[in-house]
């Protein structure tokens, strides 16, 4: 589905990840990657993708961001991997 609203998850250099939503990836992305991204991320690095969704707006992506904050990391990695077998294209 092509949207103008993002759910994203990063895999941070120490493992961890983080969940957010945009507008705007690229621009997100990047300002993870200098540093003015969410206080999370920063000193975290390197940032990797390793899922993206996109949605028509930006209630739908809000509301699925929460659900996958909700999800414990097992359950948010068989997200990834479910993504990745559907479209292994778009992740990496």
């Amino acid at each position: 589905m092509v949207g103008n609203y993002f759910v994203y998850i990063l895999r941070c250099g120490d493992g961890s990840l983080y969940t957010g939503s945009t507008n705007d990836i690229e621009k997100r992305l990047a300002a993870h990657a200098s540093g003015k991204g969410a206080k999370y991320t920063r000193g975290r690095g390197p940032l990797a993708v390793v899922y993206t969704e996109a949605f028509k707006t930006k209630s739908e992506a809000l509301k699925v961001e929460n659900q996958i904050k909700a999800l414990n990391r097992g359950e948010k990695m068989a997200l990834i991997e479910r993504k990745k077998r559907d479209e292994p294209e778009a992740n990496g």
